[in-house]
C-alpha cells in the first residue's frame, strides 16, 4: 500500500512538474498585452528612424555619419535604462569616407542638370571641370583596346548593361496567403551538389573582374578625368556601389560618379549620333584614416534569474548604410524595430531571466564585417571552429534586415527542432499577419554570422514592399519609405520573441556545429 501511495505522489509530481515547464514555455499572456499595448499605442519607432535617416545622414561604413548614429544610438539606449551601453570595435576596417560636393551637367549641346553621385572611396574632382564625353563599350579585354588614344582629357561614359523596362507590375506588394503558405511547406531537397553552371558562372565572374580592373587601370593610363556609370534603376532611382577599395594602400583611381538611367542612356544616345556632349562636373570627397577601427553599438537588460542571468538573447540589425540616400529601409528601419523592442520591454517593466543584449552593427555592406567580427570575438572563429567559453552561453540571436515592411512569420534557418516553438510563440500575433515559420534558410545578413559557428540565429520574414525594386543599395532609400504601421507590428512581434526567449526554462535547440571552414578568396 505505501509503495503504490509513493508511486501515486511521486507520479503527481512529475505531471505537475511537467506542466509547469509547459506553463514555462509559454508566453504570459498579461506580459503580451502590456508589449502590445506599448508598442501600438506609445511606440518611439518613427521617431528613432527620424533620427537615424534625417539627423544622423547617410552612413557609410567608417564614415562621419556612422560615428554620429553609434554615438546616438549608445547615448538612447543608455537613457532608456539599458545597461553597458558601449561602442565596441570589432577589429581593423578601413578608411573612412565622406562626399563634402557634388554636382554633375550637361553643358552641351543644351544645359541640363543630371542626377548622380560619387561611388564611394573614390577621389574629387580637385575643382569643376567642363569636359567632352567618350563613350567606352567593351565585352572582354580585348575591345577595350581599340580606346588606346581617345580618352585623354575626357570623361569616360560607360555603357550601361541593364537599361529600364517599362513594367506593369506595381512597385511595392506583400505577401500572398499562397506564398507564405508555400514557405510554412518548405522542406530542403536532397542535396544534388554544386549547380551544373557553377564553374562557368565563377569563371564568368573573374572575367568580368579582369575586364573592370584592366578598364580602371587603362582611364587612368590614359589620362582621363572622371568616369560616368550605371547599375541599372528606372524613374531617376539608381543603385549606389563602391568604386575603389576601403584600404589604406589602394590604387589611385578617377573620380567617379553613378548616374540615374534615364540620364546614362541620354547622353549615349547623343554621344553616338555624334553630337557632341560636354558635362560639367565638380566633385569634392573626403578620406578619413586617422582611426581605421569598424565599430558596433551593444547595450543589455540585465537578467534577474541567479541561474540563467549569464544566458544571453541577443537583437539586431546593421546600423551602416550607403551614401546615396539616408539609408532608411537598409537598414535604419531594422535598427529603430530592434531598438524600439528593447524600449518596449525596459517600459512594461519586464523582468527577463536571461539577460538581453541589442546588437547594431557597422560594416554590414562590406560583408557582414561588425557582426562577423562580434562573433569572433565573443564566440568562436568559423575558420577554425575553436569554441570560446560564451558560445554556450548564447541562446537565440533575432536580425531584421529585409527592408520596413511588416513581419510575416521567421525563417528557421534549417533548424528543425525550433519550429514548434516559433510557432507557438507566433499563436499571439495572427490577427496581426504574422503567421509563417518555415524550415527555408535566407542569406545576406547578420544572422548568418551567428549560423556560420553553430550558434541559433534567425532572420525574420517581412513583406518586401519596395525594397527590392526601389529602396535597397538607392537614392530613393528616405524615411518617406518608412511605413509606421508596419515598423510598429515588427516591434512588438520582436520584443515578444525576445521575451520569451528570455524567459524560457531551456535555451533554444541548436544545429550540429558546423565543420571549420577556413576562409577562401577567389
Amino acid at each position: 500500500m505505501r509503495t503504490l501511495q509513493l508511486l501515486v505522489v511521486a507520479g503527481s509530481l512529475m505531471v505537475a512538474g511537467s506542466a509547469w515547464a509547459q506553463q514555462a514555455t509559454k508566453a504570459d499572456p498579461a506580459m503580451l498585452a502590456k508589449i502590445k499595448d506599448e508598442g501600438l499605442n506609445r511606440s518611439r519607432v518613427m521617431e528613432t528612424a527620424f533620427y537615424l535617416t534625417d539627423v544622423c545622414g547617410p552612413r557609410l561604413a567608417n564614415s562621419a555619419g556612422l560615428a554620429r548614429a553609434n554615438e546616438w544610438t549608445r547615448k538612447q539606449l543608455t537613457d532608456w535604462g539599458l545597461t553597458n551601453a558601449a561602442v565596441e570595435p570589432w577589429g581593423t576596417f578601413g578608411r573612412g569616407w565622406e562626399v563634402e560636393k557634388s554636382y554633375v551637367a550637361m553643358t552641351a549641346p543644351y544645359y541640363h542638370a543630371l542626377i548622380g553621385t560619387p561611388k564611394a572611396w573614390t577621389p574629387g574632382t580637385n575643382g569643376a571641370l567642363k569636359k567632352r564625353v567618350v563613350v567606352v563599350k567593351a565585352a572582354t579585354a580585348a575591345e577595350l583596346d581599340k580606346y588606346q588614344g581617345q580618352l585623354r582629357d575626357k570623361i569616360v561614359l560607360l555603357d550601361m548593361l541593364n537599361p529600364p523596362k517599362t513594367s506593369f507590375e506595381p512597385d511595392a506588394r506583400r505577401y500572398s496567403e499562397e506564398e507564405l503558405s508555400k514557405m510554412a511547406q518548405y522542406r530542403p531537397e536532397a542535396s544534388v551538389g554544386q549547380p551544373a553552371d557553377a564553374e562557368e558562372r565563377m569563371a564568368t565572374r573573374r572575367t568580368l573582374l579582369a575586364l573592370r580592373t584592366k578598364l580602371a587601370d587603362m582611364v587612368v593610363s590614359e589620362g582621363a578625368v572622371a568616369v560616368l556609370s550605371s547599375r541599372g534603376g528606372s524613374d531617376g532611382t539608381f543603385f549606389t556601389s563602391n568604386g575603389a577599395p576601403y584600404a589604406t594602400d589602394a590604387k589611385p583611381v578617377l573620380p567617379e560618379l553613378e548616374m540615374a538611367p534615364e540620364d546614362q542612356l541620354r547622353l549615349i544616345r547623343l554621344a553616338e549620333a555624334g553630337i557632341a556632349v560636354e558635362l560639367e562636373v565638380e566633385v569634392s570627397t573626403r578620406f578619413q584614416s586617422q582611426d581605421l577601427k569598424g565599430y558596433n553599438v551593444v547595450a543589455e537588460i540585465q537578467g534577474s534569474d541567479r541561474k540563467l542571468k549569464k544566458e544571453v538573447v541577443m537583437l539586431g540589425g546593421h546600423l551602416d548604410s550607403w551614401h546615396a540616400a539616408t539609408g532608411a529601409t537598409d537598414n535604419a528601419a531594422g535598427c529603430a524595430v530592434m531598438m524600439e523592442a528593447v524600449r518596449i520591454l525596459k517600459a512594461t517593466g519586464v523582468q527577463p531571466r536571461r539577460t538581453i543584449r541589442i546588437a547594431l552593427w557597422g560594416e554590414e555592406e562590406q560583408g557582414l564585417f561588425g557582426s562577423r567580427g562580434y562573433v569572433k570575438n565573443h564566440f568562436a572563429d568559423p575558420a577554425t571552429m575553436q569554441l570560446l567559453p560564451d558560445h554556450e552561453k548564447l541562446t537565440a540571436y533575432f536580425n531584421l534586415d529585409n527592408g520596413a515592411g511588416k513581419i510575416r512569420g521567421i525563417y528557421a534557418q534549417g533548424n528543425e527542432a525550433v519550429m514548434p516553438v516559433f510557432e507557438e510563440w507566433l499563436q499571439p500575433f495572427t490577427d496581426m499577419g504574422a503567421t509563417t515559420v518555415t524550415l527555408r534558410t535566407t542569406g545576406g545578413t547578420d544572422h548568418l554570422s551567428f549560423d556560420a559557428v553553430g550558434l541559433p540565429g534567425f532572420q525574420f520574414i517581412q513583406d518586401p514592399l519596395d525594397y527590392g525594386t526601389r529602396t535597397h543599395h538607392t537614392n530613393m532609400d528616405t524615411y518617406e519609405r518608412l511605413p509606421a504601421d508596419d515598423l510598429k507590428q515588427a516591434a512588438v512581434v520582436v520584443a515578444s520573441f525576445v521575451y520569451q526567449a528570455a524567459m524560457r526554462d531551456q535555451k533554444l535547440p541548436r544545429k550540429p556545429l558546423p565543420a571549420a571552414k577556413p576562409e577562401q578568396r577567389l
